[in-house]
Parts: C-alpha cells; sequence; structure tokens
C-alpha cells in the first residue's frame, strides 16, 4: 500500500467551486481502482489550502488513476482554481499506533 498526499493552494473565490468539485467527484476517485480511502483536509489557520489523502494499493494503480481520462478531466478543472503550484508526495506508512 502507498499513500498519496496532495497540498493544493486556491484563490478565495475559487474554494467553494473547488469544494463542489470534489464532492461530485469524490466516490469516482474513492471508487478507482486500486483506491481504498480518501480524505480531503483543509488547513486550520489558512482556509486556502487543502490536501487530499489517500491509500493505493499500489504505485501501479495510482500511476493508472493518473493516466486515466477521468483523472486528466478533474485535473484539469482543478487546476485552473490554483493559487499557487500543487505538491504532491507518495509515501508508505511504517508504523501506525
Amino acid at each position: 500500500m502507498i499513500i498519496r498526499i496532495v497540498k493544493m493552494v486556491f484563490r478565495e473565490e475559487e474554494v467553494e467551486s473547488f469544494k463542489e468539485l470534489f464532492e461530485e467527484r469524490k466516490s469516482l476517485i474513492r471508487n478507482f481502482e486500486g483506491c481504498t480511502h480518501l480524505e480531503l483536509w483543509q488547513d486550520k489557520s489558512n482556509p486556502f489550502i487543502f490536501f487530499t489523502y489517500s491509500w493505493w494499493d499500489s504505485e501501479q494503480h495510482l500511476d493508472n488513476y493518473r493516466g486515466s481520462h477521468f483523472f486528466d478531466e478533474t485535473w484539469n478543472l482543478t487546476k485552473q482554481k490554483f493559487a499557487a503550484k500543487p505538491e504532491a508526495w507518495t509515501v508508505s506508512q511504517l508504523h501506525l499506533l
């Protein structure tokens, strides 16, 4: 299993439209083959910063998602709303306490 964390900073006027877009597409993302968990986080001190946190069965599953038409369409709609370049990490969980 791998974990994917993506940090996104949105323009103030785009925050609500991003939340609506995520709401529309979250079940499709979560049900994409290999995705076993999906969360959306919002920073407490800066409400324009969001993170997606997802679990994938493997890097290949994540790559298949990132190579899909659905991802391209979703990402194109999302990136139009950015105030800063997104950051992303793919990590392995070492301990769960």
